[in-house]
């Protein structure tokens, strides 16, 4: 929480130059315990042209730099509803 409090002005910083990068932020956002209050983690779902281009934004968010993520996944997803 703390780690996560220290460097979420940068982590936003961040998310705002995405476009610059060639990522579009289709939605995003902290998960939550069921308090609805803890942070557990964050899911980003991201248009990108490649896989590359996910690792590489997600490499330099300070989030991922300063070990505030313990672990990321990067999955490919599919559109089908909504």
């Amino acid at each position: 929480g703390a780690k996560r409090q220290a460097v979420h002005a940068e982590h936003v910083a961040h998310l705002k130059t995405a476009k610059d990068q060639g990522v579009t932020i289709v939605d995003g956002g902290p998960l939550l315990a069921d308090d609805g209050k803890a942070s557990i983690g964050s899911l980003m779902v991201l248009d990108v042209p490649d896989r590359a281009t996910a690792e590489k934004f997600n490499n330099a968010d300070p989030f991922a730099k300063n070990g505030v993520w313990a672990k990321v996944e990067i999955q490919r997803f599919e559109k089908r509803q909504g």
